[in-house]
């Protein structure tokens, strides 16, 4: 079988791999105000802490250490963007954000990262797709909840949301089909997928999901549909 280089890499999972490989580390912010202002669109991944972002991440790159797993988990407090695009041209960037809801970081510290990351997700003028991480085992826990809330008039604006059921080898395909149907009726109306990093499943349909979305018609955000608050309404309360 050939390669047809002009494929689109939305339907051609190769190519939508090959964009993914190309993620290289940006910058690294502790608060809001420290990202840096980008007209591409930017794709957030975020979860509760040992949902399996990191692997996910590193999995759909296929790279080893582009993302860090703090060994404790929690200790992570930053919000961390990789470039994609080929030949030094940024088209699109990756948004790694904290993981939340582990029990011993301090409720302090908690909350602050709870109203950073709930600024991040309402406020950011070029995001165009938020992957909430969710260890299917657990299904979604309260904060989840709270933050599919959060975000849910950015959806309805068109704001592109994947709710990625990580570590489905974990589960029995009786037990996968039962968490995906829930999940699709969670998604707020975005999408849902089973991935697992070991058995590479769902990588295929997440790769070209990312491609697609990050390439279409205002894809940075910039319009109507991807328009964070205006100016005078009020800081989003956390995510607590």
């Amino acid at each position: 079988m050939t390669h047809d280089p002009t494929a689109d890499p939305g339907q051609d999972p190769r190519l939508a791999h090959g964009w993914l490989h190309t993620a290289r580390f940006l910058t690294t912010a502790p608060q809001l105000e420290h990202l840096p202002a980008l007209e591409v669109p930017e794709i957030a991944f975020v979860g509760r802490s040992n949902a399996g972002k990191s692997t996910a991440i590193n999995t759909l790159t296929q790279q080893k250490r582009l993302a860090f797993a703090s060994k404790t988990p929690g200790r992570t407090q930053a919000i961390n963007l990789f470039s994609l695009g080929k030949q030094g041209v940024t088209d699109a960037v990756l948004a790694d954000l904290p993981g939340y809801g582990y029990a011993a970081v301090p409720r302090e510290a908690k909350l602050r990262w709870q109203r950073v990351m709930a600024n991040y997700l309402l406020t950011r003028p070029n995001l165009a797709a938020v992957v909430l991480l969710v260890d299917p085992r657990l299904g979604l826990t309260e904060l989840d909840e709270t933050l599919l809330e959060a975000i849910r008039p950015r959806v309805e604006q068109g704001l592109k949301f994947l709710l990625l059921l990580t570590k489905a080898d974990k589960l029995t395909r009786t037990e996968a089909n039962k968490a995906l149907a829930i999940a699709k009726l969670q998604s707020a109306g975005g999408e849902a997928r089973l991935f697992s990093a070991l058995k590479k499943q769902g990588l295929d349909e997440v790769a070209t999901l990312l491609w697609r979305w990050s390439h279409e018609p205002d894809a940075d955000g910039g319009d109507e549909k991807g328009k964070g608050l205006d100016p005078g309404e009020p800081e989003p309360d956390a995510l607590d």
